[in-house]
């Protein structure tokens, strides 16, 4: 294990499995002058880039029939808490085809409920 592999191991935190094409709910806390609070956002993860402390994930959902993405840092001390609320079946790495689907055509095959 090379020098920056053990620093950035102390770095790392939990985070549940996921993959593209989860529906997540992202727990992120925001500040707002001295105070703070956790807004929360949800949406299909169209992206997941790997790489220890700098990986991330982007989050796509619809809000007012507008398109809207978000990219977090996975192990980020400003997220919360990531929970997986379904799954889909899907047979690519990156969605970014999602971007040009409408209503019922952007939804995806949804896997059996993990319990």
């Amino acid at each position: 294990m090379s020098a920056i592999e053990l620093v950035e191991k102390s770095q790392l935190t939990a985070r549940p499995e996921m993959k593209a094409g989860d529906t997540v709910r992202v727990h992120v806390k925001v500040r707002e002058g001295d105070k703070e609070r956790i807004q929360i956002f949800e949406g299909v993860v169209i992206s997941l880039r790997r790489g220890g402390a700098r990986a991330s994930f982007t989050v796509r959902k619809v809000s007012f029939g507008q398109g809207v993405e978000r990219i977090f840092p996975l192990h980020s001390p400003s997220i919360a808490r990531v929970d997986v609320v379904r799954s889909a079946k899907v047979r690519r790495a990156k969605l970014y085809f999602l971007r040009n689907l409408k209503g019922k055509a952007a939804r995806m095959k949804e896997t059996r409920a993990q319990q």
